[in-house]
């Protein structure tokens, strides 16, 4: 069974930092690309990172690209989102989340698996 276990969430002000942690089980971790995602009433699920199954590629849109940092750790089945400068329009619900299928490139045939999520309030 699939558990994903995101921590991490916090209130910070705008400009601050926060590191994001979601530790795996229950599947070949090492095998499958992951991905962050966020939701917000206002905008819905929106995906903010994404990496390959050995760390590379990675892979972010504009809206977060050289702000947020996303890292995997296969050895202990944990990933990691590095969230810096943040902004207001940050604040969200942020999800872990697996990829559809293994070995695959990220992102390339969607996810279906996330946790419960760990929540981000950035405001001043």
């Amino acid at each position: 069974q699939v558990q994903l276990l995101e921590s991490g969430g916090d209130w910070v002000q705008p400009g601050g930092s926060l590191t994001l942690s979601c530790s795996a089980s229950g599947f070949s971790f090492p095998n499958y690309a992951m991905s962050w995602v966020r939701q917000t009433p206002e905008k819905g699920l929106e995906w903010v990172a994404r990496i390959g199954r050995t760390g590379e590629p990675t892979i972010y849109p504009d809206a977060v690209e050289g702000r947020f940092t996303i890292s995997r750790d296969n050895a202990n089945s944990t990933l990691t989102l590095q969230l810096d400068s943040l902004k207001t329009e940050d604040t969200a619900i942020y999800y872990c989340a697996k990829d559809r299928h293994p070995f695959k490139e990220p992102g390339a045939f969607g996810v279906d698996s996330w946790g419960k999520g760990t929540p981000v309030t950035v405001s001043s």
